[in-house]
């Protein structure tokens, strides 16, 4: 497998025990930043009621199609390219998930996100976010206030998003809160739920 994660392997089984409870129907599942494919084919083969939609900056598509194309189940798409910052699919989907892209993007492309989800989800639909938060200010581990350093060091905009500011960007967008599960190796699951409707 191209690009392969071993976080992410150690991950998504924790993930998805976590989604079953919100995944029982067919439904559709946008991931932004799917990155090696690797939480899209563990969580549609576990889950086959639900067809999954990857996506990645143009420039990584199509290493992920190639990974895609050597072990997907039938319900996985092809992926598409996705920019946070530009255009989304307009509500087809009854799930928005990404796992440990919010310290990786700026804070304008993490605002960019909140409010592309929001246009891409039917009513009542999830948003799904996994990876390190900070709390009241404060990191929940030293291990990753020492990852967030390593972040800044190498992107002065990136680094470990803090709850509250990203809470309030999901209830601006439509959003409310759900689960905020706490999952290994410091890191959360949160997820909120669309209601905001036209």
């Amino acid at each position: 497998m191209l690009n392969f994660s071993e976080a992410s392997e150690r991950n998504k089984r924790p993930i998805c025990q976590h989604l079953i409870p919100y995944f029982t129907d067919e439904m559709r599942v946008l991931e932004i930043g799917s990155g090696s494919g690797q939480h899209a084919l563990y969580i549609a083969d576990q889950l086959p009621q639900v067809f999954w939609q990857p996506s990645e900056q143009p420039q990584y598509v199509e290493a992920l199609a190639l990974n895609l194309e050597q072990y997907a189940p039938q319900n996985i798409a092809p992926p598409i390219p996705l920019d946070v910052r530009e255009e989304w699919p307009e509500r087809t989907f009854n799930a928005v998930f990404s796992a440990n892209t919010l310290h990786i993007m700026s804070w304008s492309c993490v605002q960019a996100f909140f409010a592309g989800a929001g246009r891409s989800l039917a009513p009542n639909g999830y948003l799904i976010v996994y990876g390190p938060f900070r709390y009241q200010n404060a990191f929940t581990s030293m291990s990753n206030q020492a990852f967030d350093q390593m972040l800044k060091a190498r992107d002065p905009n990136s680094g470990i998003r803090d709850f509250e500011a990203i809470n309030a960007l999901a209830n601006e967008a439509g959003f409310m809160l759900v689960a905020d599960y706490e999952m290994p190796a410091n890191n959360q699951l949160i997820i909120w739920q669309y209601t905001e409707q036209d």
